[in-house]
C-alpha cells in the first residue's frame, strides 16, 4: 500500500520520499527511497525527514516488539530451553506527532490501523492517542490481496468507506482525503 501511495502522490506532482524496510521495492520513478533494516532506523529517518515534510503517511506495518538482545552469532541448541525477551519498538508516528505538535510548520499526519475487532472504534482511539489528522482503518482480510476495503476517519470528523478497490484506486482515494484535510493558506 505504501508503494501504491508513493506512485499516486508522485503522479499528482508531489515530491515523495519512501522510507522502506527490507522488502522487494518496485520501480518508483521520481521517488526517493531510503532503505532501512530495523524499526529503530525507520524511527530515526522518519523523525529526521518528517520535520521537513508537508504530509507524512505512515503506511508501514512495523512490528510492535523487537528482541532485547541480538546475538552476534548463531545460538546453538544445547538441550536446554531458551527464553527470549521482547521490548517495545518506538511508536514512530506517535513520536513524530509529539515532536511536531507545536511546530509552526506541522505536517499533516496520516496513519493506518489494522484492527481485528471493533475496527472503527479502535482506529478512532489510535488516531486520538497518536495525534493523527486522519487514519485509514482496515482488517487483516485485506493483507496481501490486490483488492481492499478500508475506512478513512478524519480528526475533524467524518468518515469515508472505500469498498473492494484495487491498491492504485485506494491510494488515490486516500490522497484525495488527505488533500481535503490539508490546512488552507
Amino acid at each position: 500500500m505504501g508503494f501504491a501511495l508513493a506512485r499516486a502522490a508522485r503522479a499528482l506532482g508531489a515530491r515523495v520520499t519512501v522510507i522502506a524496510g527490507p522488502c522487494p521495492i518496485p520501480p518508483l520513478p521520481g521517488v526517493r527511497v531510503v532503505p532501512v533494516t530495523t524499526a529503530l532506523e525507520m524511527h530515526r529517518e522518519t523523525l529526521k525527514r518528517g520535520l521537513r515534510s508537508d504530509v507524512v503517511v505512515a503506511a508501514a506495518a512495523v512490528g510492535d516488539w523487537r528482541f532485547a538482545k541480538v546475538a552476534p552469532r548463531k545460538i546453538k541448541r544445547n538441550g536446554a530451553s531458551l527464553k527470549l525477551e521482547l521490548i517495545p519498538n518506538p511508536d514512530i508516528i506517535g513520536d513524530l506527532s509529539r515532536k511536531v505538535r507545536w511546530s509552526r510548520r506541522r505536517p499533516l499526519l496520516a496513519g493506518f490501523a489494522l484492527e481485528t475487532d471493533r475496527v472503527l472504534e479502535n482506529a478512532r482511539a489510535k488516531m486520538g492517542k497518536k495525534g493523527l489528522d486522519l487514519i485509514v482503518a482496515n482488517g487483516p482480510e485485506s493483507l496481501g490481496r490486490e483488492r481492499s476495503s478500508a475506512s478513512i476517519l478524519c480528526a475533524r470528523g467524518g468518515m469515508r468507506r472505500l469498498s473492494n478497490m484495487d491498491k492504485t484506486n485506494l491510494a488515490r482515494a486516500i490522497l484525495r482525503c488527505i488533500e481535503e484535510n490539508l490546512p488552507r493558506a
